[in-house]
């Protein structure tokens, strides 16, 4: 593991000089990109989008038959908004053109020689979907991760305890951003919790990039082996992804009075690379990396945008990613937007959370439930443990749902109990727009996630015809 004793260039990952825009005292790192206005960046997404249609029309033959039949050319790209004249792609998409023209896929835009590094995710298939990279897509990635950890506080006095998987997984490599900046990083990964635990314990680590479940469930374990995390660990910042919990102020708080450490959301997927988006330190929404990534927000029905600030389907277009140009993906995450100013200075789009999926929205009995909802009410009310799981069943014809939620006693009466379900199911009433059945279980009864937590068991037939 390596120390780095001065900031990087963003255009070299290997010679060590001071970053033209950054020291130690700076807020920023790169303040001219950071801070220009709102038509500056218009100007430079469109300069760049030009670009890379152009590039991906030439590079890559699944794109040009696709607008061809669309009747669709990059030079008719005049403005932003004529964007969305190109049609849709997806994982589907992305899958089967893999599967037609293995490795990588007709989608890619440069020969296999260009290739230098591939991530992959599962995929309801089981075949692994490659994300390939060239040398300076990944380049500019780390660049764009050192940008974020920056952003979020993290300077080269850190000792940085990276906990994300590193089996083909797009949040492995992020921890080079981290070496990138100067902090010293551990390149932990999925280890065990005693495990982890002790390194932390080991080094005095400042920081780490888990999961909201796991930051939750790590920090139970520490509690349960008599470690107090906010006396007894150093950890002042926790960097957290893969679910919607770091969004939510309920669970966020949760995890910041477990830990006395600040949390930070960060977005990312696979098909891109890997953060994208996360909060600076007014934790008001998640910057996003609008120099690499153009963001539309549509009706997932229509496919038309949503006003801004409004919960639509996040689709993504890539401005500079030469290997595989992603040109107008459809992620189908729920998200909303805003292009205010925000108080640290920067003037990139903001994401204000994920609110769901579209594959994990719940609909009862005409209302779209998404478990973050769910989440938010459990995490808020301390008699509760803050797990909880959606059961929905099909009974004659109609949709009943039941929460389970945990509480942090360890006995209670079934009087306590009915009191507790009864406020729960008020306030899902009340917040939500539905009702649901609610279960008190005891603590420890439901399972504890050590990656993604799986909070819904939809046990319908044929919900979606």
């Amino acid at each position: 593991m390596v120390i780095a004793s001065a900031l990087l260039s963003p255009n070299s990952a290997s010679t060590a000089v001071p970053h033209p825009h950054s020291g130690r005292d700076s807020r920023y790192w790169d303040a001219a990109l950071e801070t220009q206005s709102r038509e500056s960046w218009e100007r430079l997404k469109l300069a760049s989008l030009k670009s890379h249609l152009q590039h991906a029309y030439l590079g890559s033959p699944y794109y040009r038959a696709a607008w061809y039949a669309a009747g669709v050319h990059p030079s008719q790209l005049k403005t932003l908004d004529d964007l969305r004249r190109f049609p849709f792609i997806d994982k589907k998409v992305v899958r089967d053109r893999q599967l037609a023209m293995p490795p990588f896929g007709d989608i890619c835009a440069v020969p296999e020689r260009d290739i230098v590094y591939i991530s992959a995710s599962s995929g309801s298939t089981g075949v692994p979907t490659a994300s390939p990279f060239t040398q300076q897509d990944f380049d500019d990635w780390i660049d764009y991760e050192a940008r974020q950890f920056w952003s979020s506080g993290l300077r080269p006095e850190d000792r940085y305890a990276h906990s994300l998987n590193f089996s083909l997984f797009v949040g492995g490599p992020c921890v080079l951003g981290a070496q990138k900046l100067g902090a010293l990083s551990i390149h932990a990964g999925t280890l065990p919790s005693d495990r982890l635990l002790a390194i932390i314990q080991q080094f005095k680590a400042t920081a780490i990039w888990t999961t909201p479940s796991y930051a939750w469930y790590l920090g139970e374990t520490a509690i349960k082996q008599g470690i107090d995390p906010a006396r007894d660990l150093s950890i002042r910042r926790i960097f957290v992804a893969g679910e919607p919990g770091g969004s939510i102020p309920e669970t966020r708080n949760r995890i910041e009075a477990l830990w006395g450490a600040s949390v930070y959301d960060y977005y990312g997927l696979s098909d891109i690379f890997g953060s994208c988006a996360g909060m600076c330190e007014e934790r008001n929404g998640l910057h996003w990396a609008e120099d690499h990534i153009h963001v539309e927000v549509i009706d997932p029905d229509s496919g038309e945008p949503v006003a801004e600030g409004e919960r639509g389907e996040l689709v993504l277009t890539t401005l500079k990613k030469s290997a595989r140009p992603m040109i107008r993906f459809r992620t189908g995450d729920i998200v909303s937007f805003t292009s205010e100013p925000c108080a640290c200075g920067r003037t990139s789009q903001r994401m204000l959370g994920v609110h769901g999926r579209l594959d994990d929205m719940l609909i009862i009995k005409g209302v779209n439930v998404f478990p973050s909802d769910v989440e938010a009410i459990a995490r808020k009310d301390h008699a509760l443990t803050g797990e909880y799981r959606l059961i929905v069943r099909r009974v004659d014809h109609l949709d009943q749902l039941t929460v389970q939620i945990e509480r942090t006693a360890a006995e209670a009466s079934a009087d306590a109990d009915a009191e507790l379900a009864g406020r729960f199911s008020h306030q899902l009433k009340s917040i939500v727009g539905i009702s649901a059945s609610v279960e008190i279980l005891p603590p420890d009864t439901l399972p504890r996630a050590t990656h993604k937590a799986k909070r819904v068991d939809d046990q319908r037939q044929g919900v979606w015809g």
